[in-house]
């Protein structure tokens, strides 16, 4: 059972694995052993609540398919289970990610202060560019 949060889970059932043969250097062993793994869920017939349904499908990341199908490539390591491993953990990552509530941002104004050091700096700077000039004897 993987977790997402205190209250969701997505059961083993619902994640589909294919062992693959991994990609790059690597020699006979890249060769001859299926080591990565890619993993395929799907979102709509997954026992996510609607909540988290939406927002992933909402969400625009290339790893989900515009069926509703999330599918991750996992070849890091040279072996089945950890690739396996991160392959869950990234999918953790991605529904975490998506899922997550942005606070609202509230527009506010400069403070008088503020303003009024920006504009001393200003002319501060000004006056050292204009120190710069011709020098007349």
């Amino acid at each position: 059972m993987l977790k997402i949060s205190n209250r969701v889970f997505i059961y083993p059932h619902e994640l589909e694995f294919n062992a693959i043969r991994a990609q790059g250097s690597g020699g006979q062993n890249v060769n001859k052993v299926s080591s990565a793994i890619h993993l395929r869920f799907d979102i709509q017939r997954s026992s996510l609540p609607d909540f988290y349904k939406e927002r992933l499908l909402a969400y625009s990341d290339q790893r989900i398919s515009s069926d509703g199908i999330i599918v991750i490539k996992a070849q890091n390591h040279r072996d089945q289970e950890r690739n396996k491993e991160d392959a869950m953990q990234r999918l953790c990552l991605l529904i975490q990610e998506a899922t997550k509530v942005e606070k609202q941002r509230r527009a506010t104004k400069p403070t008088r202060s503020s303003q009024r050091k920006r504009m001393d700096k200003k002319t501060q700077r000004g006056q050292v560019k204009k120190n710069r000039g011709k020098v007349n004897y």
